[in-house]
Protein backbone atom coordinates (compact mmCIF):
# COMPACT_ATOMS: atom_id res chain seq x y z
CA UNK A 1 0.00 0.00 0.00
CA UNK A 2 2.87 2.39 0.71
CA UNK A 3 4.05 2.01 -2.90
CA UNK A 4 0.86 3.79 -3.92
CA UNK A 5 2.00 6.91 -2.03
CA UNK A 6 5.20 6.92 -4.09
CA UNK A 7 3.81 5.86 -7.47
CA UNK A 8 1.10 8.52 -7.69
CA UNK A 9 3.40 11.50 -6.92
CA UNK A 10 6.01 10.16 -9.34
CA UNK A 11 3.33 9.88 -12.04
CA UNK A 12 2.13 13.45 -11.32
CA UNK A 13 5.73 14.70 -11.47
CA UNK A 14 6.28 12.93 -14.80
CA UNK A 15 3.17 14.54 -16.30
CA UNK A 16 4.19 18.00 -15.03
CA UNK A 17 7.74 17.69 -16.34
CA UNK A 18 6.65 16.37 -19.75
CA UNK A 19 4.10 19.18 -20.10
CA UNK A 20 6.76 21.77 -19.30
CA UNK A 21 9.16 20.13 -21.74
CA UNK A 22 6.60 20.17 -24.57
CA UNK A 23 5.74 23.82 -23.91
CA UNK A 24 9.37 24.93 -23.90
CA UNK A 25 10.15 22.88 -27.03
CA UNK A 26 7.24 24.47 -28.89
CA UNK A 27 8.25 27.96 -27.74
CA UNK A 28 11.87 27.43 -28.84
CA UNK A 29 10.75 26.24 -32.28
CA UNK A 30 8.53 29.28 -32.78
CA UNK A 31 11.23 31.60 -31.44
CA UNK A 32 13.68 30.12 -33.94
CA UNK A 33 11.22 30.84 -36.76
CA UNK A 34 10.61 34.43 -35.65
CA UNK A 35 14.30 35.20 -35.10
CA UNK A 36 15.62 33.65 -38.31
CA UNK A 37 14.64 36.71 -40.31
CA UNK A 38 13.35 34.56 -43.18
CA UNK A 39 9.86 35.39 -44.38
CA UNK A 40 7.72 34.27 -47.28
CA UNK A 41 4.24 34.93 -48.59
CA UNK A 42 2.09 32.01 -47.53
CA UNK A 43 -1.33 31.24 -48.90
CA UNK A 44 -4.02 29.94 -46.58
CA UNK A 45 -5.25 26.69 -48.09
CA UNK A 46 -7.80 25.68 -45.50
CA UNK A 47 -9.47 26.96 -42.33
CA UNK A 48 -11.33 24.63 -39.99
CA UNK A 49 -12.30 24.24 -36.36
CA UNK A 50 -11.66 21.40 -33.97
CA UNK A 51 -14.09 20.78 -31.12
CA UNK A 52 -13.16 19.05 -27.88
CA UNK A 53 -15.46 17.96 -25.11
CA UNK A 54 -19.16 17.57 -25.36
CA UNK A 55 -21.72 15.52 -23.55
CA UNK A 56 -21.79 16.77 -19.98
CA UNK A 57 -18.58 18.79 -20.30
CA UNK A 58 -17.90 22.17 -21.82
CA UNK A 59 -17.18 22.20 -25.55
CA UNK A 60 -13.96 23.99 -26.53
CA UNK A 61 -13.24 24.87 -30.13
CA UNK A 62 -10.00 25.99 -31.71
CA UNK A 63 -9.40 27.47 -35.12
CA UNK A 64 -6.76 25.87 -37.34
CA UNK A 65 -5.19 27.12 -40.56
CA UNK A 66 -3.25 25.24 -43.21
CA UNK A 67 -0.68 27.39 -45.05
CA UNK A 68 1.66 26.77 -47.95
CA UNK A 69 4.68 28.75 -49.14
CA UNK A 70 7.85 28.36 -51.18
CA UNK A 71 11.04 28.44 -49.10
CA UNK A 72 14.20 30.20 -50.19
CA UNK A 73 15.72 26.92 -51.43
CA UNK A 74 12.68 26.26 -53.65
CA UNK A 75 10.92 23.65 -51.48
CA UNK A 76 7.18 23.91 -51.11
CA UNK A 77 6.33 23.92 -47.42
CA UNK A 78 2.89 23.20 -46.03
CA UNK A 79 2.19 23.63 -42.33
CA UNK A 80 -0.77 23.66 -40.02
CA UNK A 81 -1.16 26.10 -37.17
CA UNK A 82 -3.61 26.23 -34.31
CA UNK A 83 -5.06 29.40 -32.84
CA UNK A 84 -4.57 31.81 -35.71
CA UNK A 85 -6.69 34.88 -36.31
CA UNK A 86 -10.30 34.37 -37.33
CA UNK A 87 -9.94 37.06 -39.98
CA UNK A 88 -7.68 34.90 -42.18
CA UNK A 89 -9.77 32.97 -44.68
CA UNK A 90 -9.01 30.42 -47.38
CA UNK A 91 -7.09 32.06 -50.22
CA UNK A 92 -5.68 34.91 -48.11
CA UNK A 93 -1.97 35.66 -48.30
CA UNK A 94 -0.10 36.16 -45.01
CA UNK A 95 3.54 36.55 -44.02
CA UNK A 96 5.10 33.34 -42.75
CA UNK A 97 8.22 33.41 -40.60
CA UNK A 98 10.34 30.30 -40.95
CA UNK A 99 13.70 28.78 -40.08
CA UNK A 100 15.55 26.61 -42.53
CA UNK A 101 16.94 23.20 -41.80
CA UNK A 102 16.21 19.57 -42.59
CA UNK A 103 12.73 20.17 -41.22
CA UNK A 104 11.48 23.72 -41.79
CA UNK A 105 9.74 25.30 -38.81
CA UNK A 106 7.20 27.96 -39.75
CA UNK A 107 4.55 30.18 -38.22
CA UNK A 108 2.12 32.75 -39.53
CA UNK A 109 1.59 34.31 -36.14
CA UNK A 110 3.00 37.78 -35.61
CA UNK A 111 6.24 38.08 -33.58
CA UNK A 112 6.41 36.16 -30.36
CA UNK A 113 3.48 37.62 -28.47
CA UNK A 114 3.28 36.22 -24.95
CA UNK A 115 4.62 32.77 -25.77
CA UNK A 116 7.78 33.28 -23.70
CA UNK A 117 5.74 34.40 -20.71
CA UNK A 118 3.39 31.45 -21.07
CA UNK A 119 6.32 29.04 -21.25
CA UNK A 120 7.79 30.56 -18.09
CA UNK A 121 4.47 30.23 -16.24
CA UNK A 122 4.10 26.57 -17.26
CA UNK A 123 7.69 25.77 -16.18
CA UNK A 124 7.18 27.58 -12.86
CA UNK A 125 3.91 25.72 -12.22
CA UNK A 126 5.56 22.40 -13.08
CA UNK A 127 8.37 23.24 -10.64
CA UNK A 128 5.86 23.91 -7.87
CA UNK A 129 4.07 20.63 -8.60
CA UNK A 130 7.35 18.69 -8.56
CA UNK A 131 8.44 20.30 -5.29
CA UNK A 132 5.07 19.58 -3.70
CA UNK A 133 5.17 15.93 -4.79
CA UNK A 134 8.77 15.53 -3.61
CA UNK A 135 7.84 17.09 -0.26
CA UNK A 136 4.86 14.78 0.04
CA UNK A 137 7.01 11.71 -0.61
CA UNK A 138 9.65 12.92 1.88
CA UNK A 139 6.99 13.52 4.53
CA UNK A 140 5.49 10.09 3.91
CA UNK A 141 8.91 8.46 4.16
CA UNK A 142 9.57 10.22 7.49
CA UNK A 143 6.34 8.91 9.04
CA UNK A 144 6.90 6.13 11.61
Amino acid sequence: MSAFFYAVPVLIMAVAISGAYLMVRRWLRMRRAWRSGLTAEARCLRVYTVARGGGDSRVRTSLRHVYEFRARDGRMVRFEEEGGPGTVLEGDVVTAHYAEGPRIVATARPGGGGQGCAAFVVVAFAGVVVLFCAGFMAAFAAMP
